[in-house]
């Protein structure tokens, strides 16, 4: 495995276990059914309730995240990336047939002009929405049951049973499914293509349970983690992107947005 390839498996791998760790002696019980709006908290570097920074090496520069106030006035983040990669991450126990609708609000001034997510040596991105699944990993076939045990190997943590990735690409049409070219387990769903809405604020609404599916070819197991990222590790590149709120839902939000493209202000 490269190093370059490892960081995508590491993402996925951090992020899921940022969410499994042990609650220290007498702490409260967290809420892992909902996600925690960025925009209850207030501006500067302390994060909303139940989210965490996580880092995928100590070699590695990490990603810059801090809250700040929107043209709107709401709290969203701001992340700033310079040859970088690290995240964000949620604990969560979600039923993706029970509360399918994801929806979150995302903004890019610039894209990364040589970034490519179809090749490992250029797979950045301005933004991207990272969900973990649960799931049997003693249905996969040996090939994929002896990538975890290297990855395990590698990281000391177990690697998710399925990792379903919301993406702005430059080029690759919105829709497509990028595998990742190490493992199946891995996919990226291009969700915003190309430059035409650079700088605006955009709301995107997907059926997490229909993606799964379509990307898998099987049904979701629980969602354990949500998690955003902002990379430019591979490029070396300098990007900066902002996040609203994400949340899930039993229903599709009143806006109606069936469309990978609903809103722009």
């Amino acid at each position: 495995m490269t190093p370059n390839g490892a960081r995508i498996l590491l993402c996925a791998v951090l992020l899921s276990a940022s969410g499994c760790a042990w609650l220290k002696p007498g702490k409260v019980e967290r809420d892992y059914t909902t996600i925690t709006p960025f925009s209850a908290a207030e501006p500067g570097e302390k994060l909303p309730e139940g989210w965490q920074a996580w880092t995928l090496s100590r070699f590695k520069r990490q990603t810059e995240y801090r809250l700040v106030r929107g043209e709107d006035g709401n709290v969203v983040v701001r992340a700033v990336a310079d040859g970088s990669a690290s995240g964000l991450s949620k604990r969560l126990d979600v039923d993706p047939g029970k509360t399918p609708w994801l929806s979150w609000r995302w903004k890019v001034p610039d894209l990364i002009d040589s970034a490519d997510n179809t090749r490992r040596e250029a797979e950045d991105s301005p933004v991207r929405i990272i969900v973990a699944f649960e799931g049997d990993m003693s249905t996969l076939d040996f090939e994929e049951r002896a990538f975890a045990d290297r990855v395990k190997l590698l990281t000391g943590r177990d690697m998710p049973y399925a990792t379903l990735m919301y993406i702005w690409e430059n080029h690759r049409p919105v829709g497509e499914v990028i595998q990742s070219p190490h493992t199946t387990r891995v996919k990226m769903l291009v969700t915003e293509s190309g430059e035409s809405r650079e700088g605006q604020w955009l709301r995107l609404t997907r059926n997490v349970a229909e993606d799964f599916r379509r990307a898998f070819g099987e049904n979701p197991g629980r969602i354990r983690s949500i998690g955003i990222m902002t990379d430019t590790d591979n490029t070396g590149e300098k990007t900066r992107a902002y996040y609203g709120d994400i949340q899930f839902s039993a229903s599709q939000p009143t806006n109606g947005a069936l469309s990978l493209h609903k809103e722009a202000k």
